[in-house]
């Protein structure tokens, strides 16, 4: 398979221009992180729902560091492939043609975490 990103690349990439935003609009920034941490506190619907939401919406609003690290962060909260797939179709049908494309690479984004948390994990127990 031919890949479009090397999706962890993109989210490692993207963290040094964030840490710049943070440290330019710290006000800002802090807000903003204040109201990630509230929108995922898990209450009616758990945190990797509320995650698998967003990669939904990352696909419909075509934002590859969303993508990127939505897509991570649903693998670290236990998110299964079959779950993303469910997901991509609700992208799919709410963001139409565009979506598809999207959603084909949030998928890859997911595999391509999991395979890097798998070396990860084989590398911790050798």
């Amino acid at each position: 398979m031919t890949t479009t990103h090397d999706w962890p690349d993109v989210a490692d990439n993207l963290k040094g221009a964030l840490k710049e935003l943070r440290g330019g609009t710290p006000d800002s920034m802090k807000a903003f992180s204040g109201l990630a941490r509230a929108a995922l506190e898990p209450g009616a619907l758990s945190t990797k729902t509320k995650e698998l939401i967003a990669l939904a919406i990352a696909v419909a609003t075509r934002c590859d560091g969303c993508v990127a690290f939505h897509a991570e962060a649903a693998l670290q909260q236990g998110a299964s492939r079959a779950e993303v797939l469910e997901t991509m179709g609700m992208a799919i049908y709410m963001g139409a043609g565009p979506s598809v494309m999207y959603a084909a690479q949030a998928l890859e984004a997911f595999d391509q975490f999991a395979v890097r948390k798998d070396a990860a994990a084989l590398a911790a127990t050798a």
